[in-house]
């Protein structure tokens, strides 16, 4: 039986410094190494670096170093920690209060996909086993006015420890810790605490501020009140879905083979995401703020475009296939197709985009009024790609068949992405062959926009959600496509021509608010035409030929 020597409380607290300082941060100290010189001041600089965060770690341990917590707490930060080092080195996230977001708004479908064997290898080796052993070690503390005396002396030889190193290296760590923000937010444990702490403050503000209605004056052109034929306007909000990689704007590969040969069909070029993750993305390019005022606790408790919308008349249909839309149809219509039991579309509590289709013929044959129809799609949702498309789109192989990328080729998951987009086409085009279909009825339109890009091992990043200022641009550039009946182009008054000679023109999902209702012809307080990329190319239809205003 395994029997091990009584050690005192400030032993285990170093030792738990130094594990979580090397067990949980190979990621940190890879890139250490590549941001720090090679020669004997970049060694110095790395011994420095780790010397104040040993101490540190221990001078926060230390606060924690009482019988009823010491093991209690060190267990669950070794099993977090565990989680986190393995998402970080497997799929190079960053942690902070948006990606801790991600963690808790996600669903049991998102989580099934990063479940691995590797994952449980991490788990248990970095979190179950050291607790074990931790709970293993008899500890054996003082009478409590001799363990505060020491944990005292404790303290103030780490803080000693700290502002030595640190004045000996001030120039050196100063640069450091000024030109790499990055490096807090991939330090284990203390990026997910602080993206926690960030998280819950977050939370607790939304829940004290008071919900606000906006553009409760919306109205409606009065030609719109009794046209001749109602309209349906479809936005299709895509997922992970970066234009880098669509043949339709100019990718090496056809992965758009179906749009490319859609009549009227415009591709804007130059378009950026408002964040790099679906919980920020989603309802900030709904909410009238824009990337650079937009404050999540504020977006939860005030009303978007859907609602806007919704006041000037229009029915407003939110249609999910995903993890929900994130407060953003919350006052407006719901359908959850997303664990329908469709045979040939659903499968293993997951569903193909295509049941955003199901039944659309018969939804435009019955249409009532003029409707805003979005479909939230599955998309591009990694990292098991290869479950976003049925076989017939496995255009591109081989094909990573496993949420571990890493332990694939960049070949491999660069093909299951790809063929994901094979099958967006499909599902877009075929979307656009029912309006197109339908436009003697009703006047229809699709506007087409990813909420975010996607990483596919480009500076050793996967998936999504890197913060916004250290995001690559192919998680910030995104696909928007759109396309308009003719008769909704004279109903509306829109010049497509117009658009296409300026798909090149930089866009933003900060356009999408302003675009809609300026498209929709709905004035109100909060519309800014600035922001319409629609009002350079709108005017009068005057016997089939467009005069602009």
């Amino acid at each position: 039986m395994l029997k091990l020597k009584t050690v005192r409380p400030e032993w285990v607290t170093l030792i738990a410094s130094a594990f979580l300082l090397a067990g949980f941060n190979l990621v940190l100290w890879q890139h250490l190494f590549e941001i720090t010189a090679a020669d004997g001041e970049g060694i110095v600089m790395r011994v420095a670096f780790g010397v104040i965060i040993l101490a540190a770690f221990n001078i926060v341990l230390t606060f924690f170093a009482f019988r009823p917590l010491l093991k209690p707490i060190l267990t669950l930060i070794f099993l977090i920690s565990a989680g986190v080092a393995y998402f970080m080195s497997q799929y190079g996230v960053m942690m902070d209060a948006g990606m801790f977001r991600n963690f808790a708004e996600t669903n049991a479908t998102e989580v099934r996909d990063l479940l691995s064997l590797k994952l449980f290898a991490y788990i248990v080796l970095l979190g179950v086993l050291p607790s074990w052993l931790l709970w293993k070690v008899p500890v054996n503390f003082r009478r409590w006015h001799r363990e505060l005396l020491y944990k005292v002396i404790v303290v103030m030889a780490s803080v000693a420890v700290i502002g030595g190193v640190a004045l000996a290296n001030y120039q050196g760590l100063s640069s450091l810790f000024r030109n790499h923000h990055e490096i807090r937010l991939m330090l284990v444990p203390s990026n997910y605490i602080g993206a926690l702490a960030g998280y819950l403050r977050e939370q607790v503000v939304s829940a004290q501020q008071p919900f606000v209605k906006i553009g409760e004056d919306a109205q409606r052109n009065p030609a719109r009140q009794h046209p001749l034929r109602k309209s349906l306007t479809v936005l299709v909000v895509g997922e992970s879905a970066r234009a880098e990689n669509f043949g339709i704007l100019g990718y090496n590969r056809d992965t758009t083979p179906k749009l490319d040969k859609e009549a009227g069909l415009i591709a804007f070029t130059d378009v950026h995401s408002c964040g790099t993750e679906t919980a920020v993305s989603v309802p900030c390019m709904f909410s009238n703020m824009g990337r650079k005022d937009y404050d999540a606790s504020k977006a939860k408790n005030e009303e978007g475009l859907l609602d806007v919308l919704k006041h000037a008349g229009i029915d407003v249909i939110w249609r999910d296939n995903q993890s929900g839309c994130k407060g953003t149809c919350d006052r407006v219509t719901l359908q959850d197709v997303s664990n329908m039991k469709d045979p040939s579309l659903c499968a293993n509590s997951e569903c193909r985009d295509e049941i955003l289709l199901q039944g659309l013929q018969g939804f435009i044959e019955h249409l009532d009024k003029d409707t805003v129809l979005v479909l939230h799609q599955m998309g591009s949702h990694g990292p098991e790609y290869f479950k976003r498309y049925p076989k017939a789109y496995e255009h591109f192989t081989p094909v990573c068949e496993s949420n571990a990328l890493n332990n694939c080729s960049r070949e491999s998951i660069v093909n299951g992405y790809d063929n994901t987009l094979v099958y967006t086409d499909h599902v877009l085009a075929s979307l656009i062959d029912v309006l197109r279909s339908n436009q003697d009825k009703v006047d229809t339109a699709m506007l087409y926009l990813s909420d975010h890009g996607e990483s596919l091992g480009e500076y050793n990043l996967f998936l999504h959600g890197t913060p916004y200022m250290l995001a690559p641009d192919q998680q910030k550039h995104v696909a928007m496509l759109a396309w308009f009946s003719d008769n909704y182009q004279k109903a509306y008054s829109l010049d497509t021509h117009c658009l296409q000679m300026n798909r090149d023109k930089p866009l933003s999902q900060d356009n999408l608010f302003h675009s809609m209702l300026g498209l929709l012809e709905i004035k109100s307080s909060v519309y800014r035409p600035g922001l319409d990329m629609f009002a350079g190319c709108r005017g009068a239809v005057i016997d089939g030929v467009l005069a602009k205003d």
